[in-house]
């Protein structure tokens, strides 16, 4: 029988269509029709379980799967025996303590013996205890936004991404408890055949993220500046020079850092780059 390697990831929600794009970007096919919890790659040894959230760090620490794509604060939350594999770098959020807007504040001690709403109780009573501050904490599992507003608490504690929800519900974010995104996590005991399709996997991921952090440009360059625009363009070794038809002229391909893209755009237009064209990278592979 076949090895499969099973990863769980979210059902619906703030992960779920990400999680997906990720693994149909590395090639891997499946049918995940509607209310399905379970599908089969059809082209890699994979089962994928589409489960809530909250309930991933458990099936991976208990084995039902081997890895889970999970937000950052939920496995920090739970707290369950298991390893951190890698951070994907998409649903970028912060958690975060928020007050009504009409409030002043100074510092994390205005929050001595006040009281506080959040989902997250563990995360925030580290955080509390840490910073030596005495909180009472009302544990809730949704709308945390609307208990300052019904007297249940003080202050929240939530994850904020926009900001949006807490302006509608009169809030303002006031300390950043946490900066989450989505993790890949696995069991700590999986077996090498397990291991050996893990890191098969791990090697799209990381050919698929590097592709989005980085552009593939092609210019055209006169022959008496290659020598300056080379040192501007390492690529990922360095450029590739092809003379153009012209004399004088060449055509210069390269890599470049998606963080560094426009400083240095405008590094080779002021060195004599002409027809700059910026082509996207599907994958990357080094």
């Amino acid at each position: 029988m076949e090895t499969k390697l099973k990863i769980a990831i979210q059902k619906s929600g703030r992960l779920s269509e990400s999680s997906l794009k990720l693994l149909k970007e590395c090639g891997i096919e499946f049918d995940n029709g509607l209310n399905k919890l379970k599908a089969e790659a059809f082209n890699f040894p994979l089962e994928v379980f589409f489960l809530r959230d909250d309930d991933i760090p458990q099936y991976v620490e208990d084995g039902v799967a081997d890895i889970g794509i999970v937000g950052e604060n939920v496995m920090l939350e739970k707290n369950k025996s298991i390893k951190l594999i890698d951070k994907l770098g998409f649903g970028k959020c912060r958690l975060s303590i928020a007050i009504p807007k009409d409030q002043k504040y100074q510092s994390l001690k205005d929050f001595n013996g006040k009281r506080f709403a959040t989902s997250y109780p563990n995360i925030l009573g580290d955080y509390l205890k840490k910073n030596k501050i005495k909180a009472e904490i009302q544990e809730i599992s949704g709308s945390v936004e609307i208990a300052p507003g019904i007297g249940l608490a003080d202050a929240i504690c939530d994850l904020v991404s926009s900001g949006s929800t807490l302006f509608t519900n009169g809030l303002k974010e006031v300390e950043v408890v946490l900066k989450s995104e989505s993790v890949l996590i696995a069991n700590k005991k999986l077996k090498k055949e397990q291991q050996e399709i893990l890191n098969k996997l791990l090697f799209r991921i990381n050919a698929v993220r590097k592709s989005k952090n980085t552009k593939y440009i092609l210019l055209n360059a006169p022959n008496n500046k290659l020598e300056t625009i080379c040192k501007i363009l390492p690529g990922m070794k360095s450029p590739t020079i092809i003379p153009l038809a012209e004399k004088g002229w060449s055509s210069v391909h390269s890599v470049v850092e998606e963080n560094q893209f426009w400083e240095i755009i405008e590094k080779l237009k002021s060195n004599g780059a002409q027809g700059i064209l910026v082509v996207p990278i599907e994958k990357m592979i080094l």
